[in-house]
Order: structure tokens, then sequence, then C-alpha cells
């Protein structure tokens, strides 16, 4: 009699988040509720909290975390490994074991989707700016391209001129901040504070693995690569504060980032964005008329070259054989949240981009 009151139990622990996550399934449905609702109500305020939590902090709360559960993960497994080896791991104890892991993973998934996970069902910025369509044709392909290399020889230009350097970290994060502030004045939706970016501790990892940056949804840090080419960090910063403000889409933290930075007058925040568009650009350009983008990228200034030289000659230094692996992964997570396209979802920002340019006349 005594094993029905724990099948009971057992039941309902699975049951319970069972139900939780078909009842967020259905309400991700309607993107106009998530929208309003959600990004612009609930998710508001989750993320300011966590952003005062965590923003005064000099370290990565979040990335000590992970660290903590990759232990815990570990030790788990050697545990297991153990009673393999001693032949003491039984049916009855890989049931219970593989039940919890699954009970545990809902819960993960629950707490995802309501601290941030359903800003993937939002409507999002082009519904934001009233965008009729991010379609463009090559025409409009190759005039981006050409209006994107005369804003990077532009600012480079200006910043060898004037001899400005790249800042220290804290400073670097505060100018990001002052972006937002700017952008705020004249696009009420991206409002941001408190400030709470770090410079992630796994940032040499990360060059092995292919990332810059990345927003952890469950302390609301934003933390960034600071190992990588200084000239990507600006761009980089205002990406995953994007994030933070609740867009998760990989395309749509790349357009609310080029509209932060180009908020500003910091030349070093406008070149940063500005190439880093060009290159998204450049390379959906090489798929329709390679020897166009080829020539265009010629009209890049010497000084311009170096750089992206310095870039590639970076990737090539830290290549490894994980970071395919990595990156296979994460595509399919980003298909899994609504980016049907994996990776190539950063690089669709080029169609917001366009859109704008239409609309207001100019990037």
């Amino acid at each position: 009699m005594a094993a029905e009151p724990q099948k009971l139990k057992i039941r309902k622990s699975l049951l319970l988040p069972v139900v939780i996550i078909v009842l967020v399934k259905l309400f991700s449905l309607n993107q106009y509720l998530v929208e309003q609702m959600y990004s612009n109500g609930v998710f508001y305020v989750i993320g300011t909290i966590l952003r005062k939590l965590t923003g005064w902090i000099p370290f990565s709360i979040g990335d000590i975390f992970y660290c903590l559960a990759g232990i815990w993960i570990l030790l788990k497994c050697i545990k297991v490994a153990q009673l393999i080896y001693r032949k003491e791991f039984q049916r009855k104890t890989l049931v219970f074991a593989l039940r919890k892991i699954w009970v545990i993973a809902m819960w993960i998934y629950v707490m995802f989707n309501m601290i941030w996970g359903l800003n993937y069902n939002r409507k999002g910025i082009a519904y934001q700016l009233h965008f009729s369509s991010a379609k463009y044709d090559s025409s409009d392909l190759k005039k981006m391209v050409v209006l994107l290399i005369r804003k990077v020889n532009a600012n480079k230009n200006a910043l060898i001129k004037n001899g400005i350097l790249y800042p220290g970290e804290k400073d670097l994060f505060e100018r990001a901040r002052k972006c937002y502030e700017l952008a705020n004045k004249t696009y009420p939706f991206l409002f941001y504070n408190p400030l709470s970016v770090k410079s992630s501790l796994y940032s040499e990892w990360g060059n092995y693995l292919g990332f810059t940056g990345y927003y952890n949804p469950f302390s609301g840090e934003a933390q960034v690569n600071t190992t990588v080419p200084k000239f990507i960090l600006p761009y980089t910063t205002c990406h995953e504060m994007a994030h933070q403000i609740g867009y998760a889409k990989e395309d749509e933290a790349n357009f609310v980032g080029y509209l932060a930075a180009t908020s500003s007058h910091d030349t070093l925040f406008l070149y940063s964005t500005y190439l880093d568009l060009l290159l998204y650009a450049n390379r959906e350009l090489a798929v329709r008329d390679p020897f166009f983008a080829y020539a265009s990228m010629q009209e890049l200034s010497t000084d311009v070259k170096t750089d992206l030289t310095e870039y590639r000659n970076f990737l090539k230094r830290y290549k490894s054989f994980v970071e395919p692996a990595i990156s296979w992964a994460y595509s399919r997570y980003l298909k899994a949240n609504q980016q049907p396209h994996g990776m190539r979802t950063y690089s669709e920002v080029v169609g917001n981009l366009i859109e704008y340019f239409k609309k207001f006349g100019r990037i």
C-alpha cells in the first residue's frame, strides 16, 4: 500500500511541469499577447529586477552559476561511473535518475521561458517600427553595401584623424549604456536601465568555441568576450544589451544594437557597427553577385583592410575542432526558437536595415 502514495507523488511531480509547459506554449502562439503582456509587461519587470540585483557586482554571477552547474553535473557523472564500476547500478536506480533529470529539465525549461524565452515569440522590432516587409532584391543589397562601405571608411578615417583610442571595459560598457539612453529619446521602447554588462570569465575559451558574447537569462547579465579584436567590442556590447531588454532573436538583437549605436555620435561605436553590418551584407551579396561583392570590398581603405586582416588572423589562430560542433548545436537551438535559418539568422539584420533605409532615407 505504501507504494501507491509514492507512485502518485511521482506522477504529480511529472504532471505539473507538463501542464505549465502546455500553457506556456499555448500563450506563445499569440504574438500580440506576448508582445503586450509579456515583453512589455512581465519581462520588463523581471529584466529590470535582475539587472538591479547583478549590475553592481563587478564579476559575472551567471558565469559562476554555469561553472557550479557544470561541476555538479560532473560529480553526478562520476558517481554514476563509480556505481557502474562497482556493479551497483540497478535498473530501478537508472529509471529513478532519468525521471529526476527529466523533471529538472522541464522546470529549467519553464523557468527559461518565464524569465526570458517567451521573447522569441514576440512581434518584435519590425512591428514596433511599422515595417511593411524585410524583402529586398540584389539592387537593394548592392546599394546597401556601397552605403556601408562609405560609412565604414569615413568613421575609420575619423578614428585615426582624431586619435581616438579604445577605452577600458568599464568605460566601454558605460558608453554603450549611453547609446541606449540616446536611442530611447527616438525609440521609447528601447529603454535600458540599469547597466549589467560584464566581461565573460570564459573569454579565452570563447575564442575556441566561436562566441563574442552571450546573455544569461537566469542572472539578467550580458557577457562580452573582451579578448576579441577591439573594434568588434562596441557593437557586440550593444547586441547583448538588446537581448537584455527582450529582443531574443539574433537578427533583432543585431538591428536593435544598430539603432542604439547609431543614435550616438561615438565614432568607436559607429565604426564597429557599420563594419559588422557590412560583413553581413557583403556575405549575402557574395552569394548573389560574387564579382560585385569582391570589387566592392576593394573600395575599403587600407586601414579598414588592416583591421579585417587582424580579424581573419584572429579567427585562424583560435580555429578548433570543437567550434563546428558548437555552431551546429547552437544553430539547432536557434531553429527550435523561432529562427528557422539557424546561424544565418544573424545576417537577416540586412533585411531590416534595407527596410529602415527605404523608410527613413538614412542608415
